[in-house]
């Protein structure tokens, strides 16, 4: 059975990997055999993850790329094509924005933040179906939120763009499901990433302020959401497309 679970031999592609979310997917996607290209804009994290991976055994490529724009997408792709010859998964982990009210985004921070959220799913899913399609077979597998599923008057921008994405998942796996690439979505609750706490950091509140937003009374650790993204990526959901699943530790006390 541990081999449903495999990655030998393929070549993952993991934006925002050098940090949270990103980071714990690609240590465990490298833990189970898959060599992997770490996108992201800060060079130093992306370094650092890299050499973790290459103690593991694995080959790692770091590049720094704007993924919020279709030009920085598809150069991303061409260097990891270029440096393993393939793609096999997708991992668009890249995102965020900041909290405030609706009526203070301005029109630019908008577009930005769906730009990086919704925008760099789009185009790097379509960018890297291209070489998929050429082999067979794929798997992306695309980081949402909870926020998703809520009212977010905080963070209106972003929840919707989180919304779209779940539903840019089915679409994507509709189309592509019997042409051998499968695309499933996480909706993550308040996990511990930069994300959340830098934000946090913001209104000085500790990051342990948010965790009885999800059931288990703690925040969700970046590998544990790794495992869910190494189920969707693997041959374990062989039969499995066009899915969200909701990692948050159960519903909160408030129903979040």
């Amino acid at each position: 059975m541990n081999d449903r679970f495999s990655l030998d031999g393929r070549v993952a592609l993991i934006t925002g990997g050098g940090t949270g979310i990103g980071r714990g997917a690609a240590l465990v996607l490298a833990e189970h055999g898959a060599d992997v290209v770490l996108a992201g804009r800060r060079r130093d994290p992306l370094e650092s993850t890299a050499k973790e991976i290459e103690v593991l055994g694995r080959r790692a490529l770091a590049v720094s790329a704007d993924v919020s724009t279709a030009a920085g997408c598809q150069e991303l792709v061409d260097k990891a094509v270029a440096e393993f010859g393939r793609v096999d998964i997708l991992v668009n982990s890249a995102g965020g924005a900041e909290t405030k009210s609706i009526k203070r985004w301005t029109e630019e921070e908008f577009g930005d933040v769906f730009a990086l959220n919704l925008g760099s799913v789009w185009n790097l899913s379509r960018a890297a179906s291209v070489h998929m399609l050429e082999q067979g077979k794929g798997t992306i597998v695309n980081i949402s939120s909870g926020a998703s599923l809520l009212a977010m008057p905080q963070a209106a921008p972003y929840a919707a763009a989180k919304a779209a994405v779940n539903n840019l998942t089915g679409s994507m796996a509709s189309a592509w499901a019997q042409k051998g690439i499968r695309v499933n979505a996480i909706a993550v609750g308040a996990v511990r990433a930069p994300t959340l706490t830098d934000e946090l950091a913001r209104y000085n509140l500790e990051p342990d302020s948010v965790a009885g937003t999800n059931g288990l009374g703690r925040l969700g650790e970046p590998d544990e959401i790794g495992y869910g993204v190494l189920f969707f990526a693997s041959d374990a959901s062989s039969f499995c497309s066009g899915q969200t699943l909701y990692m948050h530790g159960a519903p909160g006390p408030a129903g979040v």
